[in-house]
């Protein structure tokens, strides 16, 4: 019988903050956690690592009060609790910043931070919030100008905004999901900074993060789970990145891929000066200007709503250019529809997997032939025995894990819903790729995969224009990487020029210096 992982309990010194025994949560055919015990100590951050589906989220919003255990027991400092709402955990202590910011834009910072807080009452003070709210950035080195809009704030300010509202509210636990995801790499560092800063006054942080290399580097301990069950507790000097990947997906995984050296052969798609407007008339994209050759990966870095949506729209035809030209292998396709761009050989991995990326309520079958249907075999009538042999060989490939290709494409998981589209899009016949966050909810396993994937269709001849709000998938993939920031592009670098530093000051709207004659 295997023993059970080692725990920050066993450890000496080790005071409870949040104790949680054999917690249990059912949805529908799934156990999200399978008695999962977890120990976290006060002043210390603990880190939830895991492949998508493998119950962190579900875990933390038991312990945030989003969710009710079907079983188990929390205690925080040393007492028992059952929360029924996230107020209740609120009024325990535990605050959780989620992913999606919850922001009102047109109100100030101190706005935001005493809204919904019931302990205001009726009549607020000013003056009172707004010196709270530079109080408590003094304390947490989260500085923020109480009086700016929300609106007129980087990403990375309003994730301060979260945080300093749940300290407002008194919270000494502190519940961070995927933190890093739409910060730039020195937001990022400042982040782990004022992490650390939070931790030396006492309170205490979990956070749920796929990026391995930040987990090491600031985590005091990792609990890794897969399958909704726990697999280890571990310290990161006791373990390192490959471990901690065996233990999450299963398997060994190769984290750098060698990319296929491949001359770059004709221009397949080339932007001229292309802008775009905004759903509100506003200007999406200014004179945007780039090229992808054929065997090449053409990274696009940025922060997330810098117009990278805008960018891969207007080239698939979602979206109408206001000015300047679109060419897909030297044919002017600007202003084409959709099904134009698809016939001219364009390939499209969108963002938004659930609305624009398959039809929620169509079959597997019917979703995998959204493309095809016309030129398949079958004349004037679709031929369903050829679309099911079709669907079930590309489910098999890309292992998508559903009940049946009859059934609506709803009903899959994000990652494998992601999956789908993929096997779709990346089984017909195309010169040029429009991949936009094309492991956006895949583990670890499904990215290596598809990073391959990937690769080796470059290899075969395929221009690929990546988006990406991840910059290691970038710099993994990319021959060039531009540098997108509020909808212009601030320089294009090979990747073998490229400086992490370099990109992330591009990427917060700096200008790289021009190069001394």
């Amino acid at each position: 019988m295997t023993a059970p992982p080692a725990s920050p309990a066993a450890q000496p010194n080790y005071l409870p903050m949040v104790e949680m025994r054999g917690v249990t949560k059912r949805f529908p055919g799934v156990i999200a956690n399978d008695r999962v015990d977890l120990d976290v100590g006060q002043g210390s951050i603990h880190a939830l690592l895991g492949e998508n589906g493998a119950g962190k989220s579900t875990l933390m919003h038991i312990l945030s009060g989003l969710y009710r255990p079907d079983a188990g027991q929390i205690r925080v400092e040393g007492r028992e609790v059952a929360f029924s709402s996230p107020l209740d955990a609120i009024q325990t202590s535990i605050g959780m910043v989620h992913q999606h910011f919850m922001l009102v834009e047109t109100q100030t910072v101190a706005e935001n931070v005493v809204l919904g807080d019931r302990a205001q009452g009726f009549h607020v003070s000013r003056a009172n919030i707004r010196d709270q709210v530079l109080m408590l950035g003094a304390e947490s080195g989260l500085e923020l100008d109480p009086d700016a809009y929300i609106w007129q704030l980087s990403v990375g300010e309003r994730q301060r905004v979260e945080i300093v509202k749940m300290l407002h509210r008194g919270a000494r636990l502190l519940i961070l999901d995927e933190p890093t995801s739409v910060l730039t790499p020195q937001e990022s560092t400042q982040l782990f900074t004022q992490m650390r800063q939070m931790t030396d006054q006492g309170r205490t942080l979990i956070f749920i993060s796929h990026k391995l290399e930040e987990v090491m580097a600031l985590a005091d301990w990792i609990t890794v789970l897969r399958g909704g069950r726990v697999q280890a507790h571990v310290r990161p000097r006791d373990t390192d990145r490959d471990e901690l990947v065996r233990m999450m997906v299963g398997r060994p995984v190769m984290f750098d891929m060698k990319r296929p050296e491949v001359e770059p052969g004709a221009v397949r798609l080339a932007l001229r000066g292309v802008c775009a407007s905004s759903e509100q008339g506003e200007d999406a994209l200014h004179e945007i200007s780039l090229e992808v050759r054929a065997g090449e990966i053409l990274g696009i870095a940025g922060v997330a709503g810098n117009g990278q949506r805008e960018l891969a729209e207007t080239i698939t035809g979602l979206r109408s250019a206001t000015r300047g030209e679109i060419r897909v292998n030297d044919q002017d396709m600007t202003g084409a529809s959709s099904r134009q761009i698809i016939d001219a050989g364009v390939a499209y991995i969108p963002q938004d997997r659930q609305h624009t990326g398959t039809a929620p309520n169509v079959s597997l079958e019917d979703n995998l032939a959204l493309k095809t249907y016309r030129t398949a075999r079958g004349g004037y009538f679709i031929n369903p025995a050829h679309h099911a042999r079709v669907a079930a060989a590309l489910l098999d490939e890309y292992a998508v894990v559903a009940s049946s290709s009859k059934s609506p494409a709803r009903l899959l998981s994000g990652g494998n819903l992601q999956k789908l589209i993929l096997a779709r899009e990346l089984s017909g016949q195309h010169q040029v790729l429009v991949a936009e966050s094309p492991t956006r909810g895949l583990d670890i396993g499904a990215i290596e995969s598809v990073h391959e994937i990937l690769l080796g269709q470059k290899s075969q001849g395929l221009a690929i224009l990546l988006i990406s709000e991840d910059l290691q998938e970038i710099l993994t993939l990319s021959d060039r990487i531009a540098v997108i920031y509020e909808g212009g592009i601030m320089g294009i670098v090979d990747r073998e020029d490229a400086d992490v530093n370099g990109i992330g000051l591009m990427m917060a709207g700096a200008r790289p210096a021009p190069e001394s004659a």
